[in-house]
């Protein structure tokens, strides 16, 4: 008799372990779905941007070409994250590229308010109203993102979730933010001359895995040196460039329109 009771109470408890590490083992699959499909949101926000801004450089060429300095950057930074959200999974690199890009159209908006025509412009307007609207979902789209990520990473790390974690093979997901404080700061890039290359067709982020996690954060890259002689320019002034970069172009060829 106390054999068998010996045995029910075995069952009971090996059932009732099956039954919590099959409860955490579900909960863990859920959040992981969670933090691949807020990730997905951002990346469509993201190529939402890449369409936008060819629009906005062409516009603002016609009124201000005396902005050639910043609209290479805003056309150099966009291509660049442009090709690396085609490479699959997101990584550090682009983070940082996306970080640049965000400050440059920026710099862009700023530096365009001592046009006035420019600022009239309905085709201008629109534009930046859809890119600050459009920078605004992918603000709220990062936070849902890296708290949806704070919390699988919680589930993976805590016990006796983490023992489940294990078992499975579940991996802790990144945050998708620049760590470097230089991020921080308006970036300055060196153009050694040539066109951007084209963007090409865009891809939405599909990983090859369907339970890999999204990494943004996957590898350390290089920063983007600034150029000897370089400055910012100041509000409502041309942009000024080294001498050895760039060469001096007849007066005619940077004249807005209607002067």
């Amino acid at each position: 008799m106390d054999a068998i009771v010996i045995v029910v109470v075995l069952l009971i408890l090996v059932v009732a372990l099956a039954l919590g590490a099959m409860s955490i083992y579900n909960g863990l699959v859920r959040q992981r779905n969670v933090v691949q499909e807020s990730w997905r949101q951002v990346d469509v926000e993201l190529n939402r941007r890449y369409d936008l801004i060819p629009n906005l450089v062409e516009t603002v060429k016609g009124f201000a070409s005396h902005e050639r300095g910043t609209l290479e950057d805003v056309v150099r930074l966009r291509n660049q994250a442009a090709q690396l959200s085609s490479q699959g999974a997101p990584n550090e690199q682009r983070a940082q590229v996306e970080q640049q890009l965000t400050t440059a159209v920026h710099n862009l908006i700023v530096s365009v308010e001592a046009y006035p025509q420019l600022r009239a412009n309905v085709n201008f307007l629109e534009l930046q109203r859809e890119l600050t609207a459009t920078e605004d979902r992918i603000a709220a789209g990062r936070r849902y993102y890296n708290a949806n990520v704070r919390n699988y990473n919680t589930k993976v790390e805590s016990v006796p979730s983490n023992i489940v974690a294990n078992m499975f093979k579940f991996e802790k997901a990144i945050y998708f933010e620049a760590n470097d404080p230089m991020m921080r700061q308006a970036p300055s890039v060196s153009f050694g001359g040539g066109n951007p290359e084209p963007r090409g067709s865009m891809q939405s982020y599909q990983p090859s895995d369907p339970n890999a996690l999204p990494n943004p954060q996957a590898a350390s890259q290089p920063q983007a040196q600034i150029p000897q002689g370089y400055e910012q320019p100041q509000y409502g002034q041309p942009q000024q460039y080294p001498q050895q970069q760039y060469q001096a172009q007849p007066e005619q060829q940077y004249r807005a329109p209607g002067q």
